[in-house]
C-alpha cells in the first residue's frame, strides 16, 4: 500500500468513528456526566493506553517544538472538546456535527496565509457560502428552541474553527521526524495540562455513581481507547501521508455518520429546514473542492496533509 492510499485508508476508518462521537457523548452528558467530565477522563484514558502502547519517552524536543505540542494540545484537545461537548448540551448531536464539518473552510483559509499550500480557488467562497446559509437554516430549524440552538450551534462553530488551528499544529508537528504515538501523547498531556486550572469553574464533581453504569463505561472507553487514543493516532498519520487540507476534507463524511445515528439512538428528528440545511453544507463542501486543484505543494519544513 503506498503512502497516499494508506493515508486514504486512516483518514476514512477514523472519520467513520469520529463520526459516532457526537452520539456517545450525548449519551454520557444525558447520564449525568458534565462536559468538563467527560472530556477529563477519556483524555486521561487516552494518555495511559498510549503510554502502555508505547512507552518510550519522547525526548530531545527543542522549546519551539515545544510551543507546537502545547498549541496543539490547547486547540485540539482542551478547547476543541471543550466547546464542542457544551455545544451538545444546547443542540442536537447532528447539528454540531454539521457545523463541525465546516472547519475544512478554516483550514484552507489558515493553510493559505500561514503554510502557503495552495491558492484559493472563486468556487471555495461561493461553496464557503452555501456552507454557512446550510448551518443557518440548521440553527433556525427548530422555532420553538430557537435560542437554545443558537448557542449550541455558536459553540459547535467555534469548534469547527479551532480543529483548523489543530490541524495545522499538527501539520507542522509531523515534520519534526518523532513517533506518532509519542507526538500524540505529548500532544494529549498538554491538552489535559490546560484543563486542570478550568476544573474549579466547570462545575465538575466526579461523582462515582456517575461512573458505574454499563453504558457510561462503554461509551467511555470508547471515547477514551478508540475516538481519542488510537484515532488521533491513525488521524496524524493520515496529515502526515495526505497534508492539513487534503485530509481535512474527509471531515465532510462525519456528519452523515452521525446524521444516522442520532435518528437511531437519540431519535433526533429531521425537519425539512435541517434537511435543506444538511443538503446546503454538503453541497457547498462539495463545491468548494471540484477540480480542477491546483497542485499542492509541500515544502521540506512543514507537515504534509
Amino acid at each position: 500500500m503506498n503512502q497516499e492510499l494508506r493515508g486514504h485508508t486512516l483518514a476514512l476508518l477514523t472519520i467513520l468513528l469520529w463520526g459516532t462521537t457526537f452520539v456517545s457523548t450525548k449519551i454520557l452528558l444525558h447520564n449525568d456526566l458534565s462536559p468538563m467530565e467527560i472530556l477529563l477522563t477519556r483524555f486521561v484514558m487516552g494518555t495511559c493506553f498510549l503510554m502502555l502502547l508505547f512507552p518510550k519517552r519522547l525526548k530531545s524536543t527543542t522549546l519551539k517544538q515545544e510551543a507546537y505540542f502545547a498549541a496543539a494540545g490547547l486547540c485540539g484537545i482542551t478547547l476543541y472538546y471543550l466547546f464542542e461537548n457544551n455545544a451538545l448540551i444546547y443542540t442536537l448531536a447532528s447539528n454540531a456535527a454539521l457545523i463541525a464539518s465546516t472547519s475544512p473552510f478554516f483550514t484552507v483559509l489558515l493553510a493559505r496565509f500561514f503554510l502557503k499550500d495552495e491558492t484559493i480557488r472563486p468556487q471555495f467562497y461561493f461553496g464557503m457560502i452555501l456552507s454557512f446559509i446550510g448551518v443557518g437554516l440548521m440553527s433556525f430549524s427548530g422555532a420553538t428552541e430557537l435560542q437554545i440552538n443558537l448557542k449550541g450551534d455558536f459553540l459547535a462553530l467555534l469548534a469547527a474553527i479551532i480543529w483548523s488551528f489543530y490541524s495545522i499544529f499538527s501539520k507542522k508537528i509531523s515534520s519534526f521526524g518523532y513517533n506518532t504515538i509519542q507526538t500524540t501523547r505529548r500532544t494529549f498531556m498538554y491538552g489535559i495540562l490546560f484543563m486542570l486550572p478550568i476544573i474549579p469553574f466547570a462545575n465538575v464533581d466526579f461523582n462515582i455513581n456517575n461512573y458505574l453504569s454499563t453504558t457510561v463505561i462503554l461509551n467511555l472507553m470508547f471515547l477514551g481507547l478508540g475516538a481519542s487514543a488510537i484515532c488521533f493516532v491513525t488521524w496524524n498519520l493520515a496529515l502526515k501521508s495526505l497534508g492539513a487540507i487534503k485530509a481535512s476534507l474527509y471531515i465532510n463524511a462525519v456528519p452523515m455518520v452521525t446524521v444516522i445515528l442520532s435518528m437511531i439512538v437519540l431519535h433526533e428528528r429531521l425537519t425539512w429546514m435541517s434537511g435543506t440545511g444538511i443538503a446546503l453544507v454538503l453541497g457547498g463542501l462539495s463545491v468548494s473542492q471540484f477540480k480542477k486543484r491546483s497542485k499542492v505543494i509541500i515544502h521540506s519544513d512543514s507537515h504534509q496533509k
